[in-house]
């Protein structure tokens, strides 16, 4: 991660919400995800994180940039105008492929060795599941959800400022020039004018 915190953009919001986790190498994954895809907070229930060794896999101290709060019921952490959307293999979900990020969102996913309560499914304004063979641990969902909204965004750098910013400080290596290069950066410019025609 870099030492240089890239400007948050205020209109979008992005909580993570995890129930009842059981594993800080889990919650540590969680907590990098959000980091890395610039969500402004992550939220947890439950009592078995506390009760272990707490953000074993932080190793960007992710936790001093992004709060983690824990809360008795993860439905009073939703914000204002936020969105609830429950991440887990639940029978009628959308498929994530399919789905359409809101702008501020409240991503709740269930606990590693359970689900999330139909009680709170109910109340959700989407539920998601990522189309895998099997299911996947809580660190790799966070991570797969925030890299889709993001691609799904258009938000990205197209420019090499961020993979400057971002990689190790041991990392200078560079992509010599590519026959295909120029054409790739010309499609996704391209594309992006379309989306922002679009809209």
């Amino acid at each position: 991660m870099s030492e240089k915190k890239t400007e948050s953009n205020s209109t979008i919001r992005t909580m993570i919400a995890l129930t009842n986790p059981k594993s800080s190498s889990n919650v540590g994954g969680a907590m990098r995800a959000a980091g890395c895809y610039d969500a402004q907070k992550v939220v947890y229930s439950g009592d078995r994180f506390n009760r272990a060794v707490r953000l074993a896999a932080d190793t960007q101290k992710v936790h001093e940039i992004v709060p983690l709060v824990h809360y008795d019921d993860l439905l009073t952490a939703l914000e204002p105008g936020m969105k609830l959307v429950c991440v887990d293999l639940i029978e009628g979900a959308i498929p994530l492929p399919n789905f359409e990020h809101p702008e501020n969102a409240m991503y709740l996913f269930g606990p590693e060795d359970g689900t999330i309560k139909q009680q709170v499914i109910n109340k959700a304004d989407a539920v998601v599941y990522i189309p895998t063979i099997g299911c996947m641990n809580l660190a790799a969902s966070v991570n797969v959800v925030l890299y889709d909204k993001l691609a799904k965004s258009q938000q990205h750098q197209l420019d090499n400022d961020l993979i400057k910013n971002s990689r190790d400080k041991n990392n200078k290596i560079k992509v010599k020039e590519l026959k295909y290069k120029n054409n790739m950066i010309k499609e996704a410019k391209r594309l992006e004018r379309e989306k922002a025609e679009k809209n």
